[in-house]
């Protein structure tokens, strides 16, 4: 996840799964990617920003059944990102994309996991800016 001028990035999912939800940017890992790789690559395509991790915050399994039959299992692997250039912009598997408070999260109404990352991420954003030094 990235944050820009206190506020998350956010995007409106264009395609499944969670298609039509807000969530925090993310894809595939491409053959030959490093996960870092990856996020960059991602972040910069569903969003126009240029980002470098700069933590992790979490990792998680989103497994998705139909009928008791596994649709799909993704192993979900969520940084903190700093943004290094770039206009934010919607860009591809992305609908829509919105700049938000952490005080203005409510309607967008996130999955859980992704609300939680995004609470960590704001929360590691404010010990990084008060410890000393």
């Amino acid at each position: 996840m990235a944050i820009l001028d206190d506020r998350v990035v956010l995007i409106r999912r264009d395609k499944p799964p969670l298609e039509g939800r807000w969530s925090v940017p993310g894809g595939r890992v491409e053959l030959g990617e490093t996960l870092e790789q990856a996020l960059v690559r991602e972040m910069e395509e569903e969003t126009g920003l240029q980002v470098e991790p700069e933590g992790l915050l979490a990792v998680f399994d989103r497994v998705a059944r139909e009928r008791g039959r596994v649709q799909y299992h993704y192993v979900i692997v969520d940084y903190l990102c700093r943004v290094t250039g770039g206009s934010p912009r919607a860009g591809s598997d992305a609908r829509e994309l919105a700049l938000v408070g952490e005080h203005e999260l409510g309607p967008y109404d996130l999955p859980e996991k992704a609300l939680e990352v995004v609470r960590e991420g704001f929360a590691r954003l404010k010990e990084r800016r008060s410890a000393p030094g």
